[in-house]
């Protein structure tokens, strides 16, 4: 059995888990019209740590978090020589280093916790996060480690602002996945680590069960999705497979959900084909703002929280359907024991990953 827990969130909804839990329960979103952000000078939508400092920004949220982490297991793990270290992220700290946007943020980690052995990056466009965790587990099923430790995050920077306006690809208001008058995503930025290890005795909170799972990828367009979201759906239903669960053993899905008019609509042939379409699903996007390559740690710990605290969470947004085939989107925060929950993630250059996060 692979152990999963010790989650720290750190987003526009707070810097701790449980501000981020709060505001979940709160329907708060963290989007906010931020002056001047935009190519031309204009104002955008973006969900961003208003409290954050521009300089190394990056590297404070990753330190920050693993800082956290330290707290919540038994801290001699960091420096045993069986703990491996994943950083998701599309961009790093771009906006400090061009040339090696990782560098400097490896060098810190590696000083500051006494790390034995380098960090990984995982950098696979928006399915980084969800692919970082199969990764890890599948770094500790081979018993190459014992314990890893995943951190998901990306930050705002003129590149990737200014680069998803280009795509036109960016809302003019808050992003709303699966309805009727979705126009894009809205950008965000966050991070979020999680903790994984064949032992459950290093946590200092009981862990939940990570079913790990797979990748495919659809080859489709370098930006665009497969009409008939045949990546997303060999994924899920690998993944489904290989841990024996059936389509109705899953209790909840957090679906990548980027509000993109092609996305959302790919998801929901997706889940139709596998015969997923009534099981209730949101998108956390209204909350967090895309993410990019933390999205996928960050919506893995919210799901984490819900089953921690029996909740479904509304999707923030969703008003009127706006797909061709039916999902059950959840449309207000409801106390439900939650024991199986599928999360999603589906990026440019056509990749698709998917995991199993269940209560033990």
């Amino acid at each position: 059995m692979i152990y999963i827990g010790a989650e720290v969130m750190n987003t526009p909804l707070g810097d701790t888990t449980e501000q981020n839990w709060s505001g979940l329960m709160e329907n708060r979103s963290g989007i906010s019209l931020v002056a001047g952000a935009g190519f031309s000078g204009e104002s955008i939508h973006l969900a961003k740590i208003h409290s954050l400092s521009a300089e190394n920004k990056f590297e404070k949220l990753v330190t920050d978090s693993l800082t956290a982490i330290s707290h919540q297991i038994d801290r001699a793990i960091l420096s045993s020589d069986r703990t491996i270290v994943l950083i998701s992220s599309t961009k790093g700290a771009l906006d400090v280093n061009v040339r090696d946007q990782f560098a400097s943020v490896m060098e810190t980690l590696r000083a500051n916790f006494a790390l034995v052995n380098v960090p990984v990056v995982v950098s696979n466009a928006c399915i980084s996060g969800v692919l970082a965790i199969n990764a890890a587990s599948n770094l500790i099923k081979s018993n190459l480690y014992d314990h890893a430790i995943v951190i998901g995050c990306d930050v705002l920077s003129d590149f990737v602002i200014n680069g998803f306006q280009s795509l036109f690809a960016a809302s003019d208001q808050p992003c709303a996945p699966f309805d009727a008058a979705r126009n894009g995503i809205t950008l965000g930025e966050g991070c979020c680590a999680v903790v994984l290890s064949r032992s459950s005795a290093i946590f200092n909170e009981a862990p939940l069960e990570l079913l790990t799972g797979t990748s495919a990828n659809d080859a489709n367009h370098i930006s665009g999705p497969s009409r008939t979201g045949e990546g997303l759906y060999r994924s899920v239903k690998k993944t489904l497979a290989n841990n024996q669960v059936q389509p109705g053993d899953i209790d909840f899905i957090s679906a990548h959900g980027t509000a993109t008019v092609f996305n959302d609509e790919m998801e929901s042939i997706a889940f139709d084909r596998l015969d997923m379409g009534n099981i209730p699903l949101n998108s956390f996007k209204g909350y967090f703002g895309h993410t990019l390559g933390a999205a996928g740690v960050i919506e893995t710990a919210a799901s984490m929280q819900m089953i921690r605290n029996g909740a479904l969470i509304k999707s923030l947004g969703f008003r009127d359907a706006g797909t061709s085939k039916p999902l059950h989107v959840v449309l207000e925060n409801e106390k439900k024991e939650l024991r199986t929950i599928l999360k999603t993630a589906s990026g440019f250059g056509g990749g698709n990953a998917s995991l199993i996060i269940r209560k033990i």
